[in-house]
């Protein structure tokens, strides 16, 4: 396949979030949406750097139409208000993109009781998402298909998971280590993409019976030149060790060309119905892990994965 953010149609009218906009692909998605026309909200946990982002993507086009959300996913109550706020502002919604995240960080647990990546990268966007949906399936429902989509960002990083996906018997995995824990949170994006497939997308009773239907997509952008590879090289690990031969070699991605693959799954013209719900890498390259884990693909594991979420969640989500 080829794509590039040139062919992407005029988005004007149209209104997108993507959380962590302000530094690396999230960054991209915004400019390359906006661009087009779109109004994209920029979701970023400081002011100040969201706000210097929007700066200096409007120097680069000029009649961008940027907002700034500000969302701390450390704290998910934080979440929620960014949710509750973005509710009151906006009738409509087209395309969510589900980017921030940190990689292989140290153990940490959060002010609500979960380990860092866990939070992050899964439970916050979990969150976000299910305050959105009902204004996403509303927006759907006058429109064609593929209109309104979710782009769940994830990583072959996913198949450093634990043994059977999910620790449900401890989902901090504290003692194991942090490129476990970052495989477990990145597993949970795909399992959760599996489940918003399932429940609202193409061929779904939600699509069939006039509830709405969303195109969702998890996606794999690659080895790619950003704030969490440089601070991964900077720990001196193996893993870094790696990835400076990779850099060396020009096998990873710049920022812009890592963003591509979201921006093609969130607005691309040339996304089809039988592409939603799959696990995309748009880019065919040499040394570059495409497959998906055992456990990506388990459906019991996704719905397992959904009611534990539910469950837990359930203060935060109404």
């Amino acid at each position: 396949m080829t794509f590039h953010p040139d062919t992407l149609p005029v988005l004007k009218g149209k209104v997108f979030i993507v959380t962590g906009g302000n530094s690396g692909i999230g960054y991209y998605t915004v400019s390359h949406l906006a661009e087009h026309g779109a109004h994209v909200y920029m979701c970023a946990r400081s002011p100040k750097k969201g706000t210097e982002a929007i700066r200096n993507i409007k120097k680069m086009h000029p009649s961008a139409n940027i907002d700034l959300l500000q969302m701390d996913l450390m704290d998910l109550t934080s979440v929620v208000a960014a949710a509750k706020l973005f509710i009151t502002l906006e009738t409509t919604l087209h395309g969510l993109v589900n980017n921030a995240g940190i990689m292989a960080t140290p153990f940490e647990m959060t002010k609500d009781g979960y380990e860092a990546q866990w939070q992050t990268n899964y439970l916050s966007h979990w969150v976000l998402t299910e305050h959105l949906l009902p204004l996403m399936l509303q927006t759907s429902k006058t429109l064609s298909p593929g209109s309104v989509r979710i782009v769940n960002l994830t990583s072959s990083g996913h198949l450093s998971a634990p043994k059977g996906g999910i620790n449900f018997d401890d989902l901090s995995l504290k003692d194991s280590g942090p490129w476990s824990r970052y495989g477990q949170s990145k597993l949970a994006n795909i399992l959760h993409t599996k489940t918003l497939q399932n429940s609202y997308g193409p061929g779904s009773p939600s699509a069939q019976n006039g509830g709405g239907e969303i195109w969702v997509s998890s996606v794999h952008p690659g080895v790619v030149d950003t704030n969490l590879a440089t601070s991964v090289e900077e720990s001196g690990t193996g893993i870094s060790s790696l990835l400076s031969i990779m850099r060396m070699v020009g096998l990873i991605w710049p920022a812009d060309k890592g963003s591509w693959n979201s921006v093609f799954c969130a607005a691309s013209q040339d996304m089809t119905a039988e592409q939603s719900g799959a696990y995309m890498e748009i880019f065919k390259r040499f040394g570059e892990l495409r497959c998906q884990s055992g456990a990506a693909k388990d459906e019991q594991l996704a719905e397992r994965l959904e009611e534990w979420t539910r469950v837990a969640m359930a203060v935060v989500s109404k």
